[in-house]
This record gives C-alpha cells, structure tokens and sequence, in this order.
C-alpha cells in the first residue's frame, strides 16, 4: 500500500500537472471505485484543481466550488500519467481523468479492487474522511509520547493505526522500528523514555529519508514503479538477506495476509519470534493477529 512517502512524491508529481488545470472529463470503469452519488462526479466537471491534499493515505484534490475528491489507493491502486485521452487499460483500468495538459489513470493490478473514490461537498464532508492520525513530521517529542501511550498496543500495530499516526503502514513500520532497534511486538506502556525518544527519532528520520530519496530518484518524472518494496530498505521484504546493520539474516513473522520483517539480533535481542509456519506446532496457543498476541502479552 502506498505510505506517507509514497502519497508525498504522488502529490509532488500530480501538482505541476494538475493544479491550475480544468477537470475537462471522469470516466469510471470500475463499479467499485466510486462510492458516493451526492454530490455525483459528474459535478467535478470543469472545474478547476484548486489544490491537492494528504488525509492519512488518502490523496485528496480540492476543487473550485468547494468539491472534493478523495482517493484511497489501498494495497494495489496505482496512478499513471499518460498523454491526453489515452483509455484505461483493460482488466486493471479504473478510471480516467482528462486534463489539458494529459490524462491521470487510476489502476489497480487486484482482482480484489478495493481502491476508492468518494466526491464529498465541502469541508466538513471532507473532515468526515480523516482518520485523525498524529503527523510525525509535525509532532513535538510530548505528542508523539501521549498518542503513542494513549493506548496499550504493540508497537507494530500503533504505528500501524491510522487513528494514532498518520500515513504510516507495514514497510514503514518495518524500517521505523529497526532504526529505532525495538521489538514489533513491544508494548506501548512498556517503554522507558529513553526508548520513547529513540523511537520519535527513528519515525521522523525515516520517513524524511524515504521521502528524500523518492523524490530524488523521480525527479520531474512521474512515478510509475511505486511499491511496498523498495531497494536499500533495511529489513522490509529482505528475509534470510543480511541487516545492513549486523549481518544477521533478517527475520519475518506472517500474521493474517500481513508480513513483517526484522533483526532479531537489533530488535530482540537475539530471540527469533514464531513464524506461520512454526504456528502448527503451537496450535490455539499461537495469535492470530496483533490483537492475539497483544492479548496472550496481557494486555
């Protein structure tokens, strides 16, 4: 799923090419994509974008006339920027959006489509769409400390929580918590404030290095390749490969549809966490989800 990097370095691209630019023609293919009916899309029409907008990782455009669209890309919506009146493509093609100055396609490479698009009529409509996350790049240390603490999760799943913080999802997670060298399922009530601290550290540097260095490498260009996995991450999708930091094979732990990675020797001390596969053996005794395991840790 795109994350706050990610939604960052769309904004920058779609900005020079839309904001200004009449919405001359939307076209939805999907069914599923559009989720509202009042105000109907066809109400964006002609109008200009005023602005663009980041809502958590929803990607919104502020159009004249005080209507919004809001976009959620989910696991696999994608955008593509292509010359003027190009059509969506068959089979993951979603919609349409034609500008003067070219044509915005919505994608989705799922057959599953869960990627979403509400119109919402003025500001409050809009408010309704905030999950109302904390944004790190923003936050003060004592922020970061009371919404981290506000609740007793893992770290994993509070980081994770797009009611807690904003913008912040499986890979960033993953990377966050190896910089910070704390565990993924480390509760929230249990850290020391020297750990609160290395972790408010480690959520600003990394998500400001990941930003930095996606828009170096797209430059003017429009991203194309965007993806959960990205090369030079630390331990995000490298399992068996070495952390860059000590060596060890990088680790993972499967929960749900979900996988997260790891250095044990970083994060845990050296102690390697059950995988799905090691779940046979423990049976009832091995959590399903965060929720699970928060809850055999006592919460």
């Amino acid at each position: 799923m795109p994350e706050l990097p990610d939604i960052t370095i769309y904004l920058d691209a779609l900005a020079p090419r839309i904001v200004g630019q009449p919405l001359e023609r939307a076209r939805i293919v999907s069914p599923s994509l559009l989720r509202t009916v009042d105000p109907p899309l066809s109400a964006a029409e002609g109008r200009t974008v005023a602005g663009l907008r980041r809502l958590g990782k929803r990607i919104v455009w502020e159009m004249e006339g005080d209507i919004f669209l809001v976009f959620h890309l989910m696991i696999a919506g994608r955008f593509r920027w292509r010359p003027e009146g190009t059509k969506p493509p068959a089979k993951v093609g979603l919609a349409s959006f034609d500008f003067p100055s070219g044509t915005l396609l919505l994608t989705e490479a799922s057959p599953k489509k869960r990627a979403s698009l509400h119109v919402v009529d003025g500001e409050a409509g809009l408010a309704a769409h905030d999950p109302g996350g904390l944004d790190v790049l923003a936050a003060d240390l004592p922020a970061f400390r009371t919404r981290l603490q506000s609740e007793s999760h893992t770290l994993k799943r509070a980081l994770t929580d797009p009611h807690l913080f904003d913008g912040i999802g499986n890979w960033l997670s993953d990377e966050i918590l190896h910089s910070a060298k704390l565990s993924l399922f480390q509760l929230t009530t249990k850290l020391s404030d020297a750990e609160i601290e290395r972790l408010y550290g480690a959520t600003r540097a990394t998500t400001r290095f990941w930003i930095d260095r996606l828009r170096a490498e797209a430059g003017t260009k429009f991203p194309e390749k965007v993806s959960a996995f990205k090369e030079g991450m630390a331990v995000h999708g490298r399992y068996k490969e070495p952390c860059p930091v000590c060596g060890s094979p990088v680790q993972r732990i499967r929960y749900a549809a979900n996988e997260a990675n790891y250095c044990a020797t970083c994060q845990t001390g050296g102690r390697v966490l059950a995988d799905r596969s090691l779940s046979r053996l423990l049976k009832a005794d091995w959590p399903r989800s965060l929720e699970d395991w928060e809850a055999k840790l006592g919460r």
